[in-house]
């Protein structure tokens, strides 16, 4: 753990566009480990407290780490909150215990501690594509499952770090702002009805609308087709024209949980940019879902309803969890 306080303005925003994952692209993959989330007496209560009242009165130091949200896109309610530690230098950390606060102003009592789990981001050898196999590619990303916000607007939000050496830290991060999106599809929403091109349609010829290398085989159906007939996960994402460094196995992760549950649920891969370029824009689908990010991962009821959406990166396990929305038993 770093002792010295770092809160230079660029490297925040590098780092948090590195989480963030705009649309501008995504990659990585990696040897992660999946750990489960501390218990809340690990981290100091918040007990009515102000922000600066806990910041005071937890004894924390300031850290020199960076802790980066992996979303833009916030609605009022529970919201899923995955995030990325880094150094200084954007070297990935892995080996922190982290709980999350959020404050919806100086005056407003806390919410917290919400400790996070660590969400591995590799699959099996044989779904690991060469887009996300690189070095320095993202191995893991911290997930807090539920964080509920009580109203739009911007938070203010602190991170508390514990090493290996048990000593506690604090850094602040960049504050979320609820409600911005209100025209991304939520749960319980149906979704636009978009067309997604199949291998059908390309003449087999995959690498026409799929920037994965070599291509995942998530391109059958066509969503607009199956759309109220059958469950469907719809994955948004760009393997091969990535800037960030979380998002590249999520297609990867994406295949190995489809080759569990086909023919059960329909997987659809949806390229980001037209003809997968970037020079020409977004692909009509995304713009479609207002999306504002990359990747993006919707559940989908064979009712044609969301049941959930998964924004940035995850691991096969949460997947794997968020299955259980869209199918039975």
């Amino acid at each position: 753990m770093r002792r010295r306080f770092s809160r230079r303005l660029a490297t925040v925003l590098a780092l948090a566009a590195l989480g963030a994952v705009v649309v501008a692209g995504c990659g990585g993959g990696g040897e992660g480990e999946t750990r489960p989330a501390p218990p809340p007496k690990d981290f100091p209560a918040a007990q009515g407290k102000t922000m600066s009242q806990l910041l005071h009165g937890s004894g924390a130091v300031p850290s020199e780490l960076v802790v980066a949200p992996a979303s833009q896109v916030f609605d009022t309610g529970e919201e899923r909150y995955p995030f990325g530690v880094f150094t200084a230098g954007q070297e990935q950390v892995e080996d922190v215990e982290v709980a999350l606060y959020f404050a919806k102003d100086g005056k407003s009592k806390v919410i917290g501690p919400l400790p996070a789990k660590l969400e591995t981001l590799q699959t099996k050898p044989a779904y690991r594509s060469q887009n996300g196999s690189g070095p320095g590619e993202a191995k893991s990303v911290y997930v807090v499952p539920k964080v509920d916000f009580p109203k739009d607007g911007s938070y203010l939000a602190v991170a508390m770090l514990k090493g290996p050496d048990g000593k506690l830290e604090a850094t602040r991060m960049p504050s979320p702002v609820v409600g911005q999106y209100p025209k991304v599809p939520v749960v319980g929403e149906r979704p636009p009805k978009i067309d997604t091109l199949t291998a059908a349609d390309v003449g087999n010829d995959l690498e026409k609308i799929d920037t994965r290398v070599p291509p995942d085989q998530m391109h059958k159906v066509n969503f607009a087709e199956v759309l109220g007939k059958k469950p469907i996960v719809l994955v948004f994402a760009t393997p091969a024209l990535c800037q960030s460094r979380v998002c590249g196995p999520v297609v990867d992760v994406a295949q190995q949980v489809a080759d569990k549950f086909e023919p059960r649920a329909d997987f659809i891969h949806q390229e980001i940019y037209v003809e997968n370029e970037i020079s020409k824009g977004l692909r009509p689908q995304l713009k479609a879902f207002h999306l504002p990010t990359e990747p993006w991962t919707y559940l989908i009821d064979a009712e044609g309803v969301i049941k959930d959406r998964l924004s940035g990166a995850y691991g096969v396990d949460e997947l794997e969890e968020a299955m259980a929305t869209i199918l039975p038993g």
